[in-house]
């Protein structure tokens, strides 16, 4: 079973797939940590290592192309990142979506690094928006469509819990409609 994970950052991504994997028995990849990991080696912070993505496409489309082969390649997994769904097109079992208003994502993420919440909120929504930019130029993906998606929440709502107790009814009551159940990912240019 593959399920991705998706969402802007602050989202709950990582802990919802977290518990995702444990809840199934699953492998996590969070396409996140492998993105610090290279801003880390080089000495960056995520929202510098972004700033030098937009003038090094090669940083996007190495990571990128390493987790669509992940998900081509591997079972039993949950894969996590802002472009899980996409990445993972026909070989996903089920692409879940998840948002929460910006403030809320900011708050969180100041909590997490430790930062002025405004600051954060601010230093997301620029790391989104250069991210957007990116995958439009370099996959024709639309970040802001959630057609693809088989569940949208909004994390803002529910206590990880619950929003994990969500996830895990609908892929346990998920009755798969053959391909006209499932939104195909198309017009998308895989050119990594």
């Amino acid at each position: 079973m593959l399920l991705t994970v998706s969402g802007p950052p602050g989202s709950g991504k990582s802990t919802t797939a977290a518990l995702l994997a444990d809840e199934f028995d699953l492998e996590h990849v969070s396409g996140g940590d492998i993105f610090r990991e290279l801003a880390d080696e080089r000495g960056y912070s995520p929202l510098e290592f972004n700033k030098l993505a937009e003038e090094d496409d090669e940083i996007d489309r190495d990571l990128d192309r390493r987790l669509r082969e992940i998900a081509i390649e591997r079972d039993d997994l949950v894969l996590e990142s802002r472009l899980a769904g996409w990445l993972a097109g026909e070989y996903a079992d089920f692409r879940f979506w998840l948002d929460a208003p910006a403030s809320v994502r900011g708050e969180r993420i100041a909590d997490r690094e430790g930062k002025d919440p405004e600051r954060a909120t601010e230093e997301t929504r620029a790391r989104e928006a250069s991210e957007a930019m990116r995958y439009e130029e370099y996959y024709n993906i639309d970040i802001r469509d959630l057609t693809i998606y088989d569940l949208s929440v909004n994390t803002a709502r529910w206590e990880p819990d619950a929003v994990l107790d969500m996830l895990v009814t609908a892929v346990e009551e998920y009755e798969p409609a053959g391909d006209e159940g499932m939104t195909p990912v198309t017009d998308v240019d895989y050119d990594f």
